[in-house]
């Protein structure tokens, strides 16, 4: 992103600063997102979207080739190296999930992601709520 581009304050921000290319995918991932976790809330932090739900959940964006989801989980994405192996057109670095551009975005894969998330941070939550 442009240093010089104003800092979104929403989503809807964000995705329209984005060049033409991105904003289909990004708009795909934000509507599997939010159809998966309807309750959980948008926000803007370090320039980029997120969802939180009851924590930080995941968070999408882009970089110069590719679009991007954010899954705030190392551990989860070491446990599921053999899912991720599967698809050809992801990257996997660190905790971040980079598609490619024009090609459709894994589905299932998106999904079992979001919900492993939302069950570490129902954990969690659960955990911090016994002390």
């Amino acid at each position: 992103m442009n240093t010089d581009t104003p800092i979104p304050k929403t989503i809807d921000e964000y995705i329209a600063q984005q060049p033409e290319a991105f904003r289909e995918t990004l708009t795909e991932l934000r509507a599997i997102i939010k159809g998966l976790v309807p309750q959980a809330t948008e926000t803007i932090s370090y320039r980029v979207p997120c969802f939180k739900y009851l924590y930080m959940l995941v968070g999408m964006g882009v970089n110069k080739n590719s679009c991007s989801m954010y899954v705030m989980s190392p551990p989860l994405l070491k446990q599921m190296q053999s899912e991720l192996k599967q698809h050809k057109n992801i990257k996997v670095a660190g905790s971040t999930i980079h598609f490619t551009l024009r090609l459709p975005l894994p589905l299932e894969l998106i999904q079992q992601i979001v919900l492993a998330r939302v069950a570490e941070n129902e954990l969690l939550y659960r955990q911090k709520r016994r002390v």
